[in-house]
């Protein structure tokens, strides 16, 4: 196990690498980023509504005018039968709202908008660091069941060769080697089990991150995981309260309700625009009438105030109010619902971490109880009052509580991520953390030195000898 922690080690990536490569590669999150950006442009949108707009207008116009003259005309006066007449025009316009209560509040709900860009991109960061945190633990503890059944056949298969001699010496009876055989095909398809379990974890934390090959850093052991702080549930649950991205994005989704029921009242309320143009007509021709027969221009300015004072408009400003009445109803409603939840999950999260930490701490005794039990049953052996079955299931149980001591660990290490989500206060610095929990590559042990001590008892050989009752 030792060896196998240490070469794990070697060229093996952190949770807190693992995550900021998933930065860089997963489409949910790259898609959040994408949506914050266009709620920023969407709040530049809502300013434009209080800031100037100026126009530029341009066109060329020709006439042809057919005149038609019932009665005689006196002979001083000459009328001709058509006339073709251009026209060329350029206008510039500008226009700044004075009051618009409407285009103010909907800049307002603009910068809600952001607000709620934001914690919706916290609460995607938080979320992808608890997916590759899961994906994480899920290939070390599939790696530990993988290394449990490898030992276990080990173990074994020195109790199956054993056996078999006994037997063919005449030392011992056939039934030995059967249990053996049955064990050793047993631990087999075990293995052939957790070898394609640790596959598909893999896969899956590849995809996450976007890089085949990936390699997790094991823990260290012996390890003492960090005690819980705070360690009172209600600080936790009033943490959650005043940071959780969801209450957030529920209490700003009821700042957005309030300014529609404002926004809809606007419109009963009057506009008042300051509006300027300049205007340059040409007549290259001259005009249709004889009193201008050559051509001409024409430059104006023109600069005002104009109101616009609504005054009925079918009951659609009433009916509008209603709906946004109701609407900030809703809000208000999925606020306290927001509140219950994250109250609720932070509470099961508390105790899941709590729950966890005493499940560790049950294991360890049962591990030293269960390396005790094993080198009895060895000392029994030696004597003759024990039979390799029963080392043999000694074994066993060291190497499964071994592996349902690391899952346990990986289960508190991941609910206490889980937990700083649930109180919306999870960030780089947890993993940087459990990173200080793993075997960093940099200390692995130098060619012909000792390894490190790890927890858990070695296999013992077992002689070949006669297995008596």
């Amino acid at each position: 196990m030792a060896a196998w922690l240490l070469s794990a080690a070697a060229g093996a990536q952190t949770l807190s690498e693992l995550v900021a490569q998933a930065r860089g590669f997963d489409p949910q999150w790259q898609a959040q980023q994408a949506d914050a950006r266009a709620a920023t442009s969407r709040a530049d949108q809502a300013l434009s509504g209080l800031l100037p707009s100026v126009g530029l207008q341009a066109g060329a116009t020709r006439t042809h005018v057919d005149v038609h003259v019932s009665g005689a005309l006196p002979p001083t006066m000459q009328v001709p039968g058509s006339m073709n007449t251009n026209q060329q025009n350029l206008q510039l316009s500008a226009q700044q709202p004075l009051y618009r209560p409407a285009n103010k509040i909907a800049y307002e709900q603009g910068q809600r908008g952001m607000d709620v860009a934001r914690a919706q991109l916290d609460s995607a960061a938080q979320g992808l660091i608890v997916r590759v945190a899961q994906a994480y633990f899920d290939v070390l503890a599939a790696q530990d069941s993988l290394n449990v059944a490898r030992a276990q056949k080990k173990a074994i298969t020195q109790q199956l060769e054993s056996a078999k001699r006994n037997f063919e010496v005449g030392t011992a009876t056939i039934t030995d080697s059967r249990e053996a055989q049955a064990r050793f095909d047993l631990v087999t398809a075990q293995e052939i089990a957790a070898e394609n379990d640790l596959q598909v974890k893999r896969v899956a934390l590849d995809q996450l991150v976007g890089r085949a090959g990936v390699q997790p850093t094991p823990m260290a052991r012996p390890v003492t995981l960090p005690p819980l702080q705070p360690a009172d549930m209600q600080a936790w649950v009033d943490t959650a309260l005043g940071n959780q991205p969801q209450i957030r994005q529920a209490q700003l989704a009821l700042d957005i309700a309030r300014l529609d029921i404002q926004k809809a009242e606007a419109g009963h309320k009057p506009t008042v625009d300051l509006q300027a143009g300049y205007q340059v007509n040409r007549y290259p021709d001259g005009s249709m009438t004889p009193a201008i027969p050559l051509g001409y221009r024409t430059n104006a300015a023109s600069i005002g105030v104009v109101m616009n004072m609504p005054l009925f408009a079918g009951f659609a400003v009433q009916n509008r109010i209603k709906e946004t009445v109701a609407l900030e109803e809703k809000a208000r409603a999925q606020l306290d619902d927001a509140r219950r939840n994250v109250e609720q999950a932070t509470r099961t999260a508390f105790l899941g971490v709590q729950s966890g930490q005493a499940q560790v701490r049950a294991l360890e005794a049962a591990l030293a109880s269960s390396e005790s039990a094993l080198e009895a049953n060895q000392v029994g052996y030696d004597v003759g009052v024990r039979i390799n079955i029963d080392v043999l299931n000694a074994q066993s149980q060291v190497y499964q509580t071994e592996r349902d001591l690391a899952n346990a660990r990986y289960q508190v290490l991941l609910g206490q991520l889980k937990l700083r989500q649930a109180a919306g206060v999870l960030g780089d610095d947890d993993l940087r953390g459990i990173d200080a929990l793993t075997i960093a590559p940099a200390i692995a042990p130098a060619p012909g030195s000792a390894p490190a001590a790890v927890s858990g008892a070695a296999a013992p050989k077992l002689p070949a000898r006669s297995a008596k009752r």
